[in-house]
């Protein structure tokens, strides 16, 4: 230890008489190691950290799998609510199995009236995950047969509505105006569902409290999801067999229109579900971040190999008065080790401020967002990748300085013999930084492109001018659809009559809206293609002027009007993809559809409109089938489906298009709703451009963040040729003194340099072009309208580099071509 004590007061003496070298070093690393332990967080964060349960390994999702029907958009289907009764009745490889559900509810007798997330669950889902209320109790199996009003509050609900109070307990809230009492309080880091998004975790828990419709006609709705705990000593391929067993069973019982169609059942880690959305993009990020990191390592070895060039004279000394080669191999390493854990240390606070300021910009795709941060995982993988970085880095600059030529070193002018023989690695990292910087380069260019060519999509519909927000009747007020009805009606005559408002829309689904619900319907005379195939399509509720207002527009037919109302004859308006795969080649006005299977005897519809497509999410997302029709006639148009629970008709979305900018008229929609309704809060209001920007949200992260890893990973590559074309000019500059003497120009000379910095650019853009190339299936998920080798995006990356190449020789070759010949020749 008093030897390495030694060592390290020699290390650090010499480090702080290079000042400049050292600060370079460090921040150098700094930034690399610093990107990839923030980077590393969210990896560790959401994909390698275990879920926040007991024993979260043996958390499973359990459900259907239809073939050729994807609603969830994994394959898979979600389950119904028979399902999740049989699966806990039928199956014996789970402790617990419990069935729950995203929604929303008015909240209110607590602060503002709002509406909040919610989940619907079982009494099997608390016991499965085995989280512990913070107070109270969860509620129980029994409370969620006997429908009891009861919920279970979230920390952060708590907190803000309640101020933390203790005696919550016992107290009532109203969940759309329906009293429940508070059972419980989670702790703070509890969550569930496991949703993506900073916006979109619960806020309470209700007991499921099936309806009687959802048990009994809910056959067809795969609505619900499921959770199980397995038992210990059972494997998730035992579970699963036992679940298609189960699945078999449930077949069986299945209602007459559902004759013809199969299912079956899927086990899989709760794990694995939450991450698989978000496991191509963390990792994309990360090998990006490790590009860059790679680039400051190469630029780190440079640097410590010039030193070592710079101190051979020393060395060469050192070795003639008898120190060992493992000695100086130590003290060289020792140097980067140094260098490499001071960049670490530095890099965790850049880390820890890059969490700080960037969490919350973080795309709604990535789940599990609060809980990505330093914990000592990230601490370690920090600080192991900086001792990692300076063994790595040093190796090379620490095998040159040992390999010095004493004799040639110490004899008058062996310094240029010796630098050149360490040319060829100098030479060899600039070309590996250039290779590894192109193909980032590549990568940010494709996103870019791939981002303007989205943003280039027609998404079918006008979003200037118009202003949306949502709203939701609670039930308990709105029971019935004649007081729906009553509500809708007053609020479009109220909106019509607001100064600058042109046209005004109430609707089930608003475009970019992210919505993906679709329900099976039969088009009249259409033979799908694979037999038991189910036709999907969203199915749209409107009122009043909802295409003039969202400027959707009419291509055949007619649109809907108040003459299309419950008794008279039904009618739906569709969209263009549904007319051209149902009816293709022929007119769709006149033809007749209906909800559900070809065994179901739902009333059919009379088409009498055609309508454009129009994007449901992003511009990067197909257009979906879709069909419309009125509140009025949805309970004649679902037939025996109608449900309280399916009638689309007690919330929505409003829709206004405006004269004026829409934002003005945010004050006079919220004073209409209130008006009518002074406890009904409205949410989502923006403009449509703002909810279009949102939903290029995602892309535009991907790109942004790739963009500034390839800015990042080309300025360190730049300042790598400069560093090495710089030194190599230093070492040369008695023979470009002579050359001019002997009547070299000086544009000569610089030609000479910038001929030996394009020559290493050219060398690099090669590699880095096959590097692009090689990686272009990573990249082809995130692309939109462009291949991921697309020659256009090469080429001017490959130019990029080999222009900014020539910039960063340019300095060094005008210092060559006015070097003062007297002064040098005479040093020399």
């Amino acid at each position: 230890m008093l030897s390495f004590f030694h060592d390290l007061k020699i290390t650090v003496r010499q480090l702080r008489k290079s000042p400049a070298f050292s600060i370079t070093a460090v921040l150098m690393l700094a930034l690399g190691i610093g990107a990839t332990t923030a980077i590393f967080s969210i990896v560790e964060g959401v994909l390698l950290r275990p879920l926040p349960f007991p024993e979260s390994n043996r958390l499973m999702v359990v459900s259907d799998i239809l073939p050729g029907v994807d609603i969830q958009g994994n394959g898979e289907s979600g389950t119904t609510a028979p399902d999740v009764l049989a699966y806990g009745r039928n199956t014996h490889s789970f402790s617990s199995l419990g069935g729950y559900q995203n929604t929303t509810y008015e909240l209110s007798g607590a602060g503002e009236p709002a509406i909040v997330n919610a989940a619907r669950m079982t009494g099997g889902v608390f016991p499965a995950l085995a989280v512990q209320p913070l107070m109270g109790r969860v509620f129980t199996q029994q409370e969620d047969d006997q429908k009891q009003q009861v919920a279970v509050l979230s920390y952060t609900t708590w907190m803000d509505r309640f101020n933390g109070d203790r005696r919550v307990l016992g107290e009532k809230i109203l969940l759309d105006r329906k009293p429940y009492v508070i059972v419980g309080v989670m702790p703070r880091n509890f969550e569930f569902p496991l949703v993506p998004g900073h916006l979109n975790r619960d806020e309470l828990w209700v007991p499921m409290s099936f309806t009687t419709q959802e048990v009994t006609t809910g056959a067809g709705s795969w609505n619900f999801q499921t959770v199980a705990r397995l038992k210990p000593g059972v494997t998730p391929e035992q579970a699963l067999s036992d679940a298609n067993l189960a699945a078999k069973e449930i077949v069986r019982n299945w209602p007459a229109f559902m004759a013809g169609f199969t299912m079956h059942a899927v086990v899989r880690p709760l794990q694995e579900e939450t991450v698989e959305a978000a496991r191509p993009l963390v990792r994309t990020l990360f090998l990006a971040v490790a590009v860059v990191l790679l680039i400051a390592c190469a630029n780190l070895a440079g640097l410590l190999l010039v030193r070592a060039i710079r101190r051979r004279r020393e060395i060469a000394v050192r070795l003639a008065l008898g120190t060992s080669g493992r000695k100086l191999l130590w003290q060289a390493i020792l140097d980067s080790l140094v260098l490499s854990v001071s960049g670490g240390l530095l890099g965790l606070l850049l880390a820890d401020f890059l969490l700080r300021v960037g969490v919350s910009l973080l795309p709604e795709t990535l789940p599990r967002v609060a809980e990505i941060g330093l914990d000592w995982v990230v601490i370690a993988f920090a600080l192991g990748l900086a001792v990692l970085t300076g063994l790595v880095c040093g190796l090379a600059p620490a095998f040159a300085a040992i390999r010095t030529n004493v004799n040639e070193t110490l004899k008058e002018g062996g310094r240029s013999g010796s630098a050149a023989g360490h040319a060829r690695l100098r030479s060899a990292l600039v070309v590996a930084e250039i290779a590894v910087a192109l193909v980032l380069l590549s990568a940010s260019g494709l996103l870019l492109r791939s981002f303007d060519k989205m943003r280039q999509v027609d998404m079918g519909f006008r979003p200037d001018h118009t202003l949306v927000a949502s709203y939701s009747l609670p039930r308990h007020q709105y029971g019935t659809q004649t007081a729906v009805d009553t509500f809708n009606h007053e609020l479009e005559r109220r909106l019509q009559e607001l100064p600058g408002v042109k046209n005004v829309g109430l609707t089930s689904l608003i475009p970019a809206s992210g919505t993906n619900s679709s329900s099976g319907f039969v088009a009249e005379g259409y033979v799908p293609a694979e037999p038991g195939k189910i036709d999907l399509s969203s199915v749209v509720n409107v009122e009043g002027d909802y295409f003039p207002a969202i400027g959707i527009p009419l291509l055949h037919g007619r649109l809907l009007n108040a003459d299309d109302k419950e008794g008279s004859q039904l009618v739906v308006v569709v969209n263009q993809k549904l007319a051209e795969q149902s009816w293709p080649g022929q007119d769709p006005i006149g033809k007749r559809m209906r909800l559900g299977t070809q065994a179901t005897k739902t009333p059919w519809a009379v088409v009498v409109g055609e309508v454009g497509n129009f994007k449901e999410g992003s511009p990067d997302t197909d257009a979906k089938q879709q069909f419309y029709l009125t509140n009025d006639q949805t309970q004649q148009f679902l037939g025996s489906f109608a449900t309280p629970e399916n009638l689309n008709g007690n919330g929505g979305y409003i829709v206004l298009r405006t004269a004026m900018q829409p934002e003005q008229m945010q004050n006079a929609l919220i004073a209409t709703v209130h008006a009518i309704d002074p406890q009904l809060p409205l949410t989502q209001v923006q403009t449509m451009d703002r909810a279009v920007s949102d939903s290029e949200a995602p892309r535009r992260f991907n790109t942004a963040l790739i963009t500034a890893f390839a800015a990042a990973a080309l300025l360190l590559a730049i300042l790598g040729i400069y560093s090495v074309i710089a030194f190599s000019v230093a070492l040369r500059v008695q023979e470009m003194a002579i050359r001019m003497a002997l009547g070299s120009q000086r544009v000569g000379i610089v030609r000479l340099v910038l001929a030996s910095g394009a020559k290493l650019a050219v060398v690099g853009c090669v590699i880095g072009l096959v590097g692009a190339a090689a990686s272009a299936k990573l990249l082809r998920t995130f692309l939109f309208g462009v291949t991921a080798t697309d020659p256009l995006v090469l080429t001017a990356a490959a130019i990029a580099v080999l222009l900014l190449a020539m910039a960063a020789s340019l300095l060094p070759a005008r210092r060559a071509a006015s070097v003062d010949l007297a002064r040098t020749l005479r040093s020399e």
